[in-house]
């Protein structure tokens, strides 16, 4: 597992439901998935990366209203580094399941993560 998945995990942990990377294959009605839609380098020193951005979408997904849910997951992940760029309500007509994209920024230092 990536240290960014691990951290978006661990992060999101409180919340007591599933959270998994791209693909959920459970049977909860309310639950988190997520993925990196892109990664690159922020800042060079020495023509070498010392910072990177991850840009991260967190997927909600619920049976009925996900307002709080939503409220925690961008409290959490804010606290933790986290910037939210912006986010979308959706619904999915063949599962009848409410979806709530938000997409985040995290700015990682070389070596950052591995240190914790």
């Amino acid at each position: 597992m990536s240290l960014i998945n691990k951290l978006i995990i661990d992060t999101l942990k409180p919340l007591k439901i599933p959270v998994v990377f791209q693909k959920y294959s459970g049977k909860s009605k309310e639950y988190i998935t997520f993925h990196e839609y892109s990664s690159n380098g922020q800042e060079y020193e020495d023509d070498l990366e010392v910072m990177t951005g991850h840009y991260i979408q967190v997927d909600i997904w619920s049976k009925g209203d996900y307002t709080q849910l939503v409220s925690k997951v961008k409290d959490l992940l804010i606290s933790c580094a986290f910037k939210r760029l912006n986010e979308e309500d959706l619904y999915e007509n063949d599962t009848e399941i409410y979806h709530k994209g938000i997409r985040f920024y995290f700015l990682e230092e070389k070596g950052e993560l591995e240190n914790g």
